[in-house]
């Protein structure tokens, strides 16, 4: 007879030399992705630099170093901590696996402080190499993208140029969010640590007037481009042609540029995203009635939860439901706007409940000027020959454009599509690894291919329970009356330093010990040196496969094979 009867299965086990029965199992050390660096669009290795501040003491860190450290670990994928800590609506924070226990991991707050303190310490970036590469590269656009590239492209040693049509540096860093949100002196600050790395900015400069596309091709053997997308789009209803009609990012733009706009007594701004609250609020500042409009619910509103709820603090109204039919006027002046009922239908492409108009619910908005935030656009027009054939470009995964014209150029950002500022950035990373690898002849590194780890492998009774910390803001009553000043304030350093210990370290060792306390037969020795993460070496042939190891695991990093 064989070893397993007929119909019957049965787990194999060894015999050790005391002849008790042995699992075949085996810990082994396996890294995993945690969920907030999948999440992260610039591709930052979040939880490395959290943990790295957590364990300081296991490693004889103090503080300033751990900072430094984590800062520099950061800014090797987003050399913008300070302004995305700020702006950033934190899709890491929104797949935290602490959010099982008592809530996400302060991540973008956290991101503001360091941030913050490395411009107090005046610290510099570095580049990655002291070879000068002769391959020049143009940056089209100061935006985030532009910027992101030309910073991963200059600390690698090659030459880079970037033309900026504005005349300010930050494309919609600068020109679309308001200075309560970031303040001008802080994007000037990170921006400034880019040029000193050798980058030539060019400001004022405005490509397909001042410098042709065909010069710009002759001098750079690569070009890039991140123009964003400035144009905004009108409704496309009857009326709104005439005077006290703005798009969203030229109102921004505007006042950003210094100027005084009017807008009257009564402004409605159409729309439920960042652009339409943050014109709103900024209307809001010169004391206007302000009412946004938009055709679904709160829920379906993709703005930051966060900003809606400061810009009703603000005295900001809101008609959910509601879509804009017409503007009526008397000569030139704006009186009216007609809006109409809606109701949530079926999804629609976007996942969201198709607003669907309610007939006969027709009712008036005494308003006297309009601010349509409902899109925008890249302008093409002033750089022919490197424009798409429709609105978007269409480029690879690695940012190359598609359109064979075009040769050598890659893109990021808006110009691709829509997408918040992180994104930007991942996409200025992801296109210099990809173009300094394909000029030096160089295979490109691979992406992260570890499983992503759940909260379901997490032992969530193993760690305290912290409450988790939230910045503070200024006075309400404040706001309004000093409209430029920062709204939302920096964490302490106490809280900073304490909210660090908060993260699971998914995934990753962080040394609590419980493999090695738990484990009878010694498989596990204490490393010489010690990093984040590599705390442990195990000894296999002395492990018996008793599996409390792997049950006592409560990150998720051991894995019984």
């Amino acid at each position: 007879m064989g070893l397993l009867k007929k119909g019957k299965k049965k787990k194999l086990r060894q015999t050790g030399a005391s002849g008790s029965a042995q699992s075949a199992l085996r810990p082994q050390q396996q890294l995993k992705l945690a969920p907030c660096i999948a999440q992260c669009p610039c591709t930052t290795d979040i939880r490395g630099w959290i943990t790295l501040i957590a364990q300081r003491e296991k490693m004889g860190l103090n503080q300033d170093e751990v900072l430094e450290k984590a800062w520099r670990e950061l800014v090797n994928t987003n050399p913008f901590p300070a302004i995305m800590g700020r702006v950033c609506p934190h899709p890491c924070e929104d797949a935290c696996n602490r959010q099982a226990k008592d809530g996400a991991v302060s991540i973008n707050a956290m991101e503001r402080f360091i941030g913050d303190w490395a411009l107090e310490k005046k610290l510099a970036l570095e580049k990655t190499t002291d070879e000068k590469h002769p391959e020049s590269i143009g940056v089209i656009g100061a935006g985030p993208a532009g910027l992101s590239f030309a910073y991963q492209m200059a600390r690698l040693g090659y030459p880079v140029t970037v033309y900026e049509k504005l005349p300010a540096v930050g494309g919609m860093l600068y020109y679309g969010i308001p200075f309560y949100r970031l303040p001008e002196d802080v994007l000037e600050a990170e921006v400034q640590r880019i040029v000193d790395l050798g980058v030539e900015l060019k400001l004022g400069t405005e490509v397909g007037k001042d410098i042709s596309v065909e010069d710009l091709r002759a001098k750079h053997k690569i070009i890039f481009l991140g123009i964003g997308a400035h144009k905004g789009k009108l409704l496309r209803i009857p009326g709104e042609e005439g005077p006290m009609v703005f798009t969203g990012t030229d109102y921004l733009n505007r006042v950003n540029r210094g100027e005084t706009v009017d807008v009257g007594k009564k402004v409605g701004v159409i729309g439920g995203g960042d652009t339409a609250i943050d014109a709103a609020r900024v209307a809001r500042r010169t004391g206007a009635d302000v009412t946004i409009i938009y055709r679904r619910t709160r829920k379906e509103m993709p703005a930051i939860e966060t900003e809606i709820e400061d810009a009703l603090k603000e005295g900001v109204k809101l008609e959910y439901l509601v879509a804009p039919i017409e503007v009526k006027r008397e000569g030139d002046k704006m009186t009216t706007l007609v809006a109409r009922r809606m109701e949530l239908g079926e999804p629609d492409d976007s996942g969201r409940r198709r607003p669907v108009p309610i007939d006969g619910s027709d009712f008036d908005i005494q308003i006297d000027s309009l601010i349509a935030a409902i899109s925008q656009e890249p302008d093409w027009d002033p750089i022919p020959g490197l424009g798409p054939k429709k609105r978007w470009l269409d480029v690879d995964d690695t940012g190359l454009v598609k359109d064979a014209d075009t040769g050598d150029v890659y893109a990021g950002g808006d110009v691709i599509d829509l997408h918040i500022a992180a994104t930007a950035v991942g996409h200025g990373n992801r296109a210099a690894q990809t173009v300094h690898h394909k000029l030096r002849g160089l295979e490109l590194p691979k992406k992260w291919d570890y499983p992503e780890i759940k909260a379901e492998r997490i032992k969530l009774e193993t760690y305290d329970a912290k409450e988790r910390v939230e910045p503070t803001h200024r006075p309400v009553d404040e706001w309004l009356s000093k409209p430029d000043d920062e709204i939302t304030q920096a964490i302490t350093t106490d809280q900073f330093i304490e909210e660090a210990t908060r993260c699971f370290s998914c995934g990753q060792c962080f040394g609590c010990e419980k493999c090695w306390m738990y484990c009878t037969p010694a498989c596990f020795k204490k490393v010489d040196q010690i990093t984040p993460g590599h705390y442990y070496t195990i000894k296999l042939d002395v492990c018996d496969g008793c599996s409390k190891c792997g049950d006592e695991c409560p990150c998720g990093f051991l894995d019984m094979i």
